[in-house]
């Protein structure tokens, strides 16, 4: 079945941000699953893109979507998309290698401030690393839109210098990228908090982004997961909405998001 597993090193650059974002950008932490949901969102616009030449990439799953949920046993939180999805070539090339990263201008624009470094994170194209802020382990698993089913990879990572790759079987086209949290990085398997963030952060993004809903549990006191979805964002496009209804952060997010700028806009005008 495919290709055995295969252990390959990180370029240098990509083993010095590693270390960069897991110690310089802790404070701002939350910024991961905002890089994630980009990440996603573009996996989806190039799907579309591709598909204006070849639309049997859709396949029979033609509604492109978002997929947040999290595993409070397990300790994970997974972030889904049904994008273009990844080739055993890609997943090597974007996720270990200089070739596509950006890194080596991300290091050469960075100011030692904070918040500033946070937005250059998505403006280079690193933001998949950030995910080793709150995570000690990411999985990612991935098929690209027109490869078959057994053509999946499974990438897999520390981040402390090398990662595996290996072929695998996957029954859908798109990419899940499977943070195994940190000790201590509990809140991350909070629905409350992970909906908070992706309104603060994602709400810009016009595709949904799913969760399943919850309901209270009386026998267990506790909020339990429910097998209905539920769309987090407002999944509609900033411009169509009233302005009463947008904040200033979103404003500013969504300038951020499609200007891949680290600045908030001067000014902003909603006709």
């Amino acid at each position: 079945m495919g290709a055995q597993k295969e252990t390959l090193g990180f370029q240098a650059e990509v083993r010095q941000l590693l270390n960069l974002m897991i110690h310089s950008l802790y404070s701002n932490k939350e910024i991961f699953l905002r890089e994630l949901i980009s990440n996603a969102s573009d996996a989806c616009d190039r799907l579309r893109f591709e598909a204006l030449n070849n639309a049997a990439l859709y396949g029979d799953d033609g509604e492109l979507k978002i997929r947040v949920s999290f595993d409070k046993e397990a300790r994970t939180l997974s972030i889904a998309d049904n994008g273009i999805g990844l080739s055993r070539e890609e997943a090597i090339e974007h996720l270990g290698t200089i070739a596509k990263s950006g890194t080596r201008e991300f290091f050469s624009a960075l100011t030692g401030d904070q918040a500033k470094d946070a937005h250059l994170i998505g403006q280079f194209g690193v933001g998949f690393y950030s995910s080793y802020i709150v995570a000690d382990r990411v999985t990612v698993l991935s098929r690209r839109a027109g490869l078959e089913a057994d053509q999946a990879v499974r990438w897999e990572s520390s981040g402390e210098g090398d990662f595996t790759v290996e072929m695998v079987e996957r029954a859908q086209r798109g990419t899940e990228v499977t943070l195994h949290l940190r000790e201590g990085e509990d809140e991350f398997l909070s629905s409350w908090k992970l909906r908070e963030i992706l309104r603060k952060y994602s709400d810009h993004i016009t595709l949904p982004i799913l969760m399943k809903k919850e309901r209270w549990d009386e026998e267990q006191k506790a909020q339990v997961s429910t097998d209905e979805d539920e769309t987090v964002n407002q999944a509609s496009a900033l411009w169509s909405r009233p302005k009463a209804e947008i904040s200033e952060e979103q404003y500013n997010e969504f300038y951020k998001h499609v200007a891949h700028d680290f600045e908030d806009p001067l000014a902003h005008v909603h006709a």
